[in-house]
């Protein structure tokens, strides 16, 4: 696989750090104002569900500006979409994985605090790590062990002592169903960041920055028109105006927060899908963790969020899995580099 980035390592740097800041706009901005449509009022799981990857128009509106900026370049030889019909028929594949998993969060958010979804969804990390093990060979390491249990552990203490985590007026029964909605999101979508990779690598075709681009705008269109079926069967695009105008914050800011939604979830997919391009799922699955602190703070700044004990040992537990993983990481990286020297210095340096 010849990736376009990697010829030159300064732009491939340039990309990953342009990436990183999608995913973070995305990944803590995304959670909250969906959460937001909840709080005040919105019920609609299947049309929250279609917001996550409805966005998908953004990069298809991309991809035209770098087929004109091509074609002034190229000529009328130039093409807009380079994606040959196996890697459609795969993408298309992991879009519709990619629509479960967004009915399987929006789910969990739908009957979770902010703050308890982001500490479950850390544990995707380690689905991450797993699955990128089975899928494209990753290593593992001590240090990949440890991140992964202590992840799991921190999202299982969520489970005890809920009572006073529950929204009003939310029942036992409904409450763990966002729970283990939430955690069975995390795991999918921690199969999906390896299926994405995995994807990259067994494409015949040179894989370039315009291609992760096609890649995702087909995951996002095929995720979007399996979330369409569910609202249409659950009649949610009849329901729309209603909920609209019942809104609590208004129904003009009711469609502000659906389009805003859109957005910011496409960022979040974009640039989860960048950092593959330029790295690997598993730094994907790790940049998106990280981010948990962050959210944890934004949910208790602006939704007036609980952070109880619980919540406490398991953001303690996460983070020690996050240092944990990237201490592994810098001694590996460490070692690879004294291996390629000791490698290129010649047996012979010394002449008499």
């Amino acid at each position: 696989m010849e990736l376009e980035a990697q010829r030159n390592p300064t732009m491939n740097i340039v990309l990953l750090i342009l990436n990183c800041i999608l995913l973070f706009i995305g990944n803590c901005g995304g959670p909250l104002i969906m959460r937001l449509y909840f709080i005040h009022g919105g019920k609609r799981v299947w049309l929250s569900s279609w917001l996550e990857t409805g966005g998908w128009p953004i990069i298809l509106f991309l991809l035209i500006i770098t087929y004109f900026h091509r074609r002034a370049k190229q000529g009328s030889s130039s093409k807009l979409f380079f994606m040959k019909p196996p890697l459609f028929i795969a993408s298309a594949v992991i879009g519709i994985i990619t629509g479960l998993d967004d009915y399987l969060y929006a789910y969990g958010v739908a009957r979770l605090p902010v703050s308890t979804t982001a500490l479950i969804i850390a544990s995707q990390l380690g689905f991450t790590a797993a699955f990128a093990f089975l899928l494209v060979k990753q290593k593992f390491t001590s240090y990949s062990i440890n991140a992964v249990v202590l992840l799991t552990i921190g999202a299982g203490v969520l489970a005890l002592h809920t009572s006073n985590d529950r929204p009003n007026g939310e029942s036992n029964k409904e409450y763990f169903a966002g729970f283990f909605m939430t955690l069975g999101a995390s795991a999918l979508y921690g199969f999906v960041l390896p299926l994405v990779e995995l994807n990259y690598k067994k494409a015949k075709q040179v894989i370039t920055y315009s291609l992760v681009m096609e890649i995702q705008m087909v995951m996002s269109l095929f995720a979007t028109i399996f979330c369409t079926i569910g609202m249409l069967i659950n009649k949610d695009f009849e329901a729309i105006p209603r909920e609209a105008r019942a809104f609590e914050l208004g129904e003009t800011k009711y469609y502000v927060v659906i389009v805003f939604s859109a957005i910011l979830w496409q960022c979040f997919y974009m640039g989860a899908a960048g950092i593959i391009f330029c790295a690997s799922s598993l730094l994907s699955g790790i940049v998106i963790a990280v981010h948990l602190p962050v959210i944890e703070i934004l949910a208790v700044i602006f939704y007036r969020e609980k952070f109880q004990a619980e919540k406490g040992v398991a953001l303690a537990l996460s983070l020690w899995g996050f240092v944990s993983y990237f201490y592994g990481e810098i001694k590996d990286n460490k070692k690879k580099k004294q291996n390629l020297i000791e490698k290129q210095v010649p047996l012979n340096i010394l002449s008499p």
